[in-house]
């Protein structure tokens, strides 16, 4: 999902790893049935669905799938679709904020669901534009380390609009201004570099690091409004220390 952070690789995440596949390939199938709405089934003209599509196949979303969400999408099989894009400001433990990206075709249910989800895990609901303005529009394409080094990948994406490289772990995420978003994916393309993910995502501006204590109340957060249907992605600026997460894992 989109929104990662360092400290979402910790273990304590305790969704089934099913489940996640499940929720990952319904953000899928909604891209491709919007971008199909948009633009109609014919991917060769319609760049939009040809990309959806891509990412779709890239993270192994059955064939058969994609094929229903384009006819489903542009019509073609008698139902309407129809999603809007909401995003929900709210505020976690010790200071964090989140932006709560959804895409529902049912905006009361969306709107109910994510200000229970919130209200009943320890968060607070916010007022539109007191957490945005903590949050900045970019590009960002993520990919494992694997034997490449910062230096290495830099100079690749230089050139493409990379304005830096985040280390995450065993992950590389590479930030860019969204309009270079596609030139840098193509020039890991072109260099036979595979990469995990390439999405528009809100970034903070600054981080917020919890302690054990707000950081398991905030985990607490995360997951049961990652769980809910219509979360596309969750953005965040909590942070965790390397010793914070050792000390979460060692509860589990």
């Amino acid at each position: 999902m989109s929104g990662h952070s360092k400290w979402a690789t910790t273990k304590h995440k305790k969704a089934a790893i099913d489940a996640k596949r499940a929720k990952a390939f319904a953000k899928f199938i909604k891209g491709i049935e919007v971008a199909a709405r948009a633009g109609g089934a014919d991917l060769s003209g319609n760049p939009a669905l040809e990309l959806a599509v891509s990412k779709a196949k890239k993270n192994s979303v059955p064939i058969n799938n994609i094929d229903r969400a384009i006819k489903r999408g542009a019509g073609l099989t008698g139902e309407v679709v129809d999603y809007t894009e909401i995003i929900y400001e709210a505020r976690g433990p010790q200071g964090s904020a989140l932006l709560i990206e959804c895409l529902t075709d049912n905006k009361n249910r969306a709107a109910s669901e994510v200000r229970v989800g919130i209200t009943r895990n320890g968060g607070t609901v916010a007022d539109p534009g007191s957490v945005a303005y903590l949050f900045n529009r970019q590009g960002v394409v993520r990919l494992p380390k694997g034997e490449l080094t910062e230096d290495d990948l830099l100079m690749i994406v230089l050139d493409a609009g990379a304005d830096e490289i985040l280390d995450e772990d065993e992950n590389f995420a590479i930030v860019c201004d969204p309009s270079d978003l596609r030139a840098v994916a193509a020039a890991l393309d072109e260099n036979d570099i595979a990469y995990e993910s390439d999405e528009m995502e809100f970034l903070p501006s600054m981080k917020v690091e919890l302690d054990v204590d707000g950081a398991r109340k905030f985990l607490k957060l995360y997951d049961a409004l990652e769980e809910l249907d219509d979360v596309q992605g969750i953005y965040t600026n909590a942070d965790l220390s390397d010793e914070v997460r050792a000390a979460l894992d060692e509860e589990q």
